[in-house]
């Protein structure tokens, strides 16, 4: 019986980088949350690992084989359980722009991950998965977790948070295709952009009692480079910040957000962003843990 699942994007409330690891990768501090805007995964038995990828979304997405963090996660699981002969058939219906910060290609993973469990009936305990997800990349063990989280390390090590109140969020996006961003993005950082990650933990223990997310709690260490790789989307934040906006990176960038809701934002400044831009804004709002992990059979 196939099993279908939504792979749900995210923001990161709060991103601080403290430093360089030894290993290359940095530390961060974070506060992130699953959004409803996602993906659709819908995996079936198969003799091998199959990946299918349809849907709005492709510009950026890897289509095939090991370059899609999808179909990595299945190999990982598989070898994870010892049981390299099993197979699946993945299909990805892609609503989440890549390439943006929101880590669609890591919540797929993390779906197939869930869903595989499930499907080839291995049983798995949660820290199993965890050390697999952090294996195919750094957004994967959040996004296992879904929810909001307090994610440290390179982000492997996530204390998931109590659900929030509901957060309307707007996401702006383009289709500006960025090679190899993420490396990028981390290489532009210096020490200046390093901080103590006070912030994020002090957001993460507003969260614990209860608290409303307010403009002042967001912060991205990513936000002033994200000219060097994307500059119509760095423009267009400025436009949006000249306009009174509170907006910053998602993720690691170039895509950014706001937590004011879409029907407050005027629309002569949406098509402003449209036209001078190829910035669109799209509406979402916060995801708890249980929406962002469910899994039914299809």
């Amino acid at each position: 019986m196939p099993i279908e699942l939504i792979a749900p994007a995210k923001v990161n409330l709060a991103l601080e980088v403290t430093g360089r690891r030894p290993d290359g990768y940095h530390e961060v501090v974070s506060v992130a949350q699953t959004i409803d805007l996602a993906d659709r995964v819908v995996l079936d038995l198969a003799t091998t690992i199959e990946l299918e990828v349809a849907g709005e979304k492709l510009l950026g997405v890897p289509l095939e084989g090991p370059r899609n963090l999808a179909y990595r996660a299945a190999v990982a699981l598989a070898a994870e359980a010892g049981r390299a002969h099993l197979g699946a058939r993945i299909r990805l219906e892609k609503e989440i722009p890549a390439g943006m910060g929101l880590g669609g290609g890591s919540s797929d993973a993390a779906a197939v991950l869930r869903g595989l469990n499930r499907l080839w009936r291995l049983d798995l305990p949660l820290d199993a998965l965890v050390r697999v997800a952090a294996g195919v990349g750094s957004d994967v063990p959040f996004l296992l977790h879904g929810g909001a989280a307090l994610v440290t390390g390179r982000g492997e090590r996530v204390e998931p948070l109590p659900d929030s109140a509901p957060l309307e969020c707007t996401l702006f996006v383009s289709d500006v295709e960025v090679e190899d961003k993420t490396r990028r993005m981390y290489a532009a950082l210096t020490p200046a952009d390093f901080s103590d990650g006070r912030r994020a933990r002090i957001l993460a223990e507003s969260l614990r009692r209860g608290l409303p997310v307010v403009e002042t709690d967001l912060v991205n260490a990513f936000d002033r480079h994200v000219a060097e790789v994307a500059p119509p989307l760095a423009r267009a934040r400025d436009v949006c910040r000249e306009a009174g906006l509170a907006v910053h990176a998602c993720g690691s960038g170039p895509g950014f957000f706001t937590c004011t809701p879409l029907s407050d934002i005027p629309r002569i400044l949406l098509r402003e962003l449209d036209r001078e831009w190829g910035v669109v804004a799209v509406a979402c709002r916060s995801l708890g843990r249980a929406a962002a992990t469910a899994l039914r059979e299809a």
